[in-house]
């Protein structure tokens, strides 16, 4: 099966952009959130837009399980 990239309802903390992508790249999650808040500082800010965008564009595990 193709693994996709989804929003976690299980393995969230704000939206679970973050923990979609653990779970796609089989990282754990706390480690990514960390690496996204130092990230955050070192782009000025240019992260966050990208979080807000995909939290907006990515569909939640729910939602991909209703179209299979």
């Amino acid at each position: 099966m193709k693994k996709k990239l989804y929003k976690s309802t299980s393995n969230k903390m704000l939206t679970g952009a973050l923990g979609g992508i653990s779970e796609l790249y089989d990282i754990d999650a706390s480690l990514l959130r960390i690496l996204y808040a130092v990230g955050v500082f070192l782009s000025s800010g240019f992260l966050v837009l990208v979080y807000i965008v995909a939290a907006i564009i990515m569909p939640t595990d729910k939602e991909l399980n209703d179209q299979m």
